[in-house]
């Protein structure tokens, strides 16, 4: 009888794995859903409907990329933190779904530690200060006058929470200098103030200011990458600048539901590195300057927590909250 009952627990437990077992192997078996917390027609999306597109032609599947735009990309979250850990639902997140809005937000609808898993970050968008052109002429020397006159020397940035916020935060405890914030409400009516010299500093994204400085129309004083961009060989970094280092970017990672099969989670990173080598990747990486970051989900999880120590404690002393 003890036999007969160990025999039944044993292919209870079996039948209780094949289902697991099964959905890996024959995934995609359906629809996948690449919910993107950003609108239309952005360069996370254009990389995003890419990628997806490069699945679907690998599986067979479609790959529907959902725009659910709202509440600092919680709403897009949360959908993902809801779903079943199939591989049938998938998050192509910035930094703030992944880091700032925990830090920022007194609740959440989600905890993206414990809810998802990292498959691939993509790329990174470094951010740039830049001036009016009757602004300062080089960082080092907003940096004197900042430190010269405390909290006189204005610096738009766009929102509250934005990678644009935290870099000049960042900025302020590296130097000890002390800026005077102004958020936008994007990043046309920021430009708008520089052209017209109303404002003398701005900090973004490189992209958004990479055409207006070839014209002449903004001064870039330094790019807060690891290295020289290519699209502005000649704007020194952050680094150099003030010799600490200091990086701050935007950035695009694929993040699956937690308990999602790793073969799953493997089969989008091998694709998804794929097409961040293809072509049209590599036209479109150029035209939004950006940079290519790949490798495996072992390498993002890593990636991810790095970024988790540089910003908490940036978005701590500057009491950046969301609420």
């Amino acid at each position: 009888m003890t036999r007969i009952c160990d025999a039944v627990l044993a292919a209870a437990v079996v039948a209780l794995l094949l289902p697991s077992t099964a959905s890996s192997q024959t995934w995609p078996n359906r629809p996948v859903t690449i919910i993107m917390p950003q609108p239309a027609g952005g360069i996370a999306d254009l990389l995003a409907r890419g990628t997806a597109q490069a699945l679907s032609d690998e599986f067979g599947q479609p790959f529907i990329v959902d725009n659910r735009v709202g509440a600092s990309g919680n709403l897009a979250a949360a959908a993902v933190a809801k779903s079943a850990p199939d591989g049938s639902t998938f998050l192509y997140a910035t930094q703030a779904q992944v880091i700032f809005n925990k830090l920022m937000f007194a609740t959440m609808p989600y905890d993206p530690a414990r809810d998802f898993v990292p498959v691939i970050v993509a790329g990174k968008s470094p951010v740039v200060f830049v001036a009016s052109m009757n602004g300062p002429p080089s960082l080092s020397a907003m940096i004197e006058t900042a430190k010269a006159k405390p909290g006189q020397l204005t610096i738009g940035q766009i929102g509250v929470g934005s990678m644009s916020h935290v870099a000049y935060e960042l900025l302020q405890l590296k130097t000890g200098i002390v800026l005077n914030g102004v958020p936008y409400k994007g990043g046309a009516p920021m430009a708008t103030d520089l052209l017209g010299g109303h404002l003398p500093l701005g900090s973004d994204l490189l992209s958004n200011f990479i055409s207006l400085a070839k014209e002449k129309k903004v001064r870039l004083l330094a790019v807060a990458s690891a290295h020289r961009f290519g699209d502005a060989p000649n704007v020194p970094t952050v680094e150099e600048e003030i010799n600490q280092p200091f990086e701050a970017a935007a950035w695009f990672a694929i993040m699956a539901r937690a308990g999602t099969p790793a073969e799953i989670v493997q089969k989008v990173n091998a694709v998804a590195n794929r097409y961040l080598q293809s072509d049209k990747a590599k036209e479109l990486i150029v035209r939004a300057s950006l940079e290519p970051v790949g490798g495996s989900p072992a390498e993002a999880e890593a990636f991810i927590k790095r970024e988790l120590q540089i910003w908490a404690p940036v978005i701590k002393a500057a009491n950046i909250s969301l609420d």
